[in-house]
């Protein structure tokens, strides 16, 4: 698998297998970090699950009602905050470089549609 890179409006992700350390990146407006391997799949895993998590509490509340859900791993902890279908998106770093970042809500479907889109969709299968 050769290097990718994939960005729009406010995000950018990437992957490079031959990275001797830091594989993933991570970025939006201004800022960008790579990740671990370990770091990147955990990253993709979770922001599925909110994504899935958020949707489900779609018909659960009140058109003007506002949630917040977390996920947490040994690695990284990410936090989706506002309404089921527009909502933005924070994570933290919990080792090493202790890095931060977020997605405002306008950003947050593209960077979702990215996510499952080769070659991120076949590296959270294979880690799955």
């Amino acid at each position: 698998m050769i290097r990718q890179i994939k960005s729009g409006e406010g995000w950018r992700l990437g992957w490079n297998p031959s990275a001797a350390e830091f594989c993933g990146l991570v970025g939006g407006e201004g800022w960008a970090i790579e990740l671990t391997t370990a770091e990147f799949l955990d990253f993709g895993r979770s922001v599925s699950q909110l994504a899935i998590a958020m949707a489900a509490m779609n018909d659960s509340l009140m058109d003007e009602e506002r949630l917040c859900c977390e996920q947490e791993t040994a690695l990284i902890w990410l936090e989706a905050e506002g309404f089921p279908a527009q909502y933005g998106l924070r994570f933290i770093l919990l080792n090493g470089r202790k890095a931060e970042g977020e997605w405002p809500p306008k950003v947050v479907q593209a960077l979702l549609i990215a996510l499952a889109e080769p070659p991120f969709t076949a590296l959270f299968a294979e880690s799955a």
